[in-house]
Formats: C-alpha cells, structure tokens, sequence
C-alpha cells in the first residue's frame, strides 16, 4: 500500500511596479490629514496556495519615491530631518507570521524597518485575489494591506509647534499598500 503525499503549491510572485502603490496618510498642524505615496516599490510574494499561513512576503519601498503634490515638503522628508533617504534610501517590510481569523481576515505580521529602526507591525490583508490572466498572458493578483504605525518609534521625530498650539505633524500614521503581483515564470 502506497501512501501519496500532497506536495505544498508554493508559487512565487513579484511586485509589479508600475501597478502598486504605497500610500500614508497623517494629521498635519491638527487640521486635516495630509496624504502621500511612495510610487517605488519591489517585493515577492511566496504564496502558499494549500495553506496561505505557510506563505510569506518582503517589500522594499524606495524613500526617494515619496511624493505629497509638494517638492519642497518631498525634499525635507528625504532629508535628514525625517527619512534621511541618502544614508536610509529604502524602507523594507519581511514578514514573519501570516494568521486567518474566524472571519476569514488575513493579519499579516512583520518587521518592518524605516530609517534603520524595526519594529513588528500587524497588516489587515484584503486578498489575495483570484489570479488573473491579463491581455498578454501573464498570470496577476493582487491584494490591499493597511496598518497604523507612531512614526516616531521608527526615529522620525521633527515637529514644529504651532502660535496657535499644537503641532505641525502628527505622531500616527495610517499606512496603505496597493500591490499587484505578476506570477513568476
């Protein structure tokens, strides 16, 4: 009598670039959020498609990527005041645990590390999608991850206080990834 064994479907996936985006959201001089993208962003997926806790994840968002619709605010936050991105060009996101919960929500856990600083931080996943052939035969998903972070736990710490009271920038940060996967060949 034999006995077969089912071997793990791991497949692996890649970060498409020009169809992700990494987007922050922050109270600024305690009057309205201020929001932001990162538009450069690489990563690979190892997606276990038995057993999605098996599968696993890393990113690497490009700190000169950072855009607010203002290039004097996007330079001093490359600067050193904030991300220093000539000695800190990148922040990386590896996951360490991936759990589903009762109502079928993914919580992705991982160190994520800004400015040389890591911390373990919780992402609320939606996805990963069904895959997808798209118009040239590649195979794609995607999926959404959000988290809220302090930024200065990761060092980035300069404010302004306000005439009025209060400060320029707020302490929490709401963090979005929007990525789209192309299935390895």
């Amino acid at each position: 009598m034999s006995t077969t064994v089912a071997t793990p479907a791991i497949t692996t996936w890649n970060v498409d670039s020009t169809h992700s985006v990494v987007e922050f959201k922050i109270k600024h001089m305690m009057i309205s959020n201020l929001k932001g993208n990162f538009t450069s962003v690489t990563g690979t997926l190892s997606l276990d498609e038995n057993d999605l806790t098996q599968s696993s994840v890393e990113a690497a968002i490009e700190i000169a990527s950072i855009h607010t619709r203002d290039e004097g605010r996007d330079a001093h936050l490359k600067g050193a005041d904030f991300f220093d991105a000539e000695q800190f060009p990148t922040m990386q996101l590896k996951s360490t645990h991936i759990a589903l919960k009762s109502d079928g929500e993914v919580v992705v856990t991982g160190d994520l590390m800004i400015k040389g600083v890591t911390h373990s931080v919780q992402f609320a996943v939606e996805g990963p999608s069904p895959a997808t052939k798209d118009p040239w035969g590649n195979t794609r998903i995607g999926l959404s991850a959000t988290t809220k972070i302090n930024r200065k736990d990761f060092g980035l710490t300069w404010n302004a206080a306000l005439e009025a009271g209060g400060l320029m920038v707020g302490e929490d940060v709401s963090i979005t990834l929007d990525l789209e996967f192309l299935k390895d060949a």
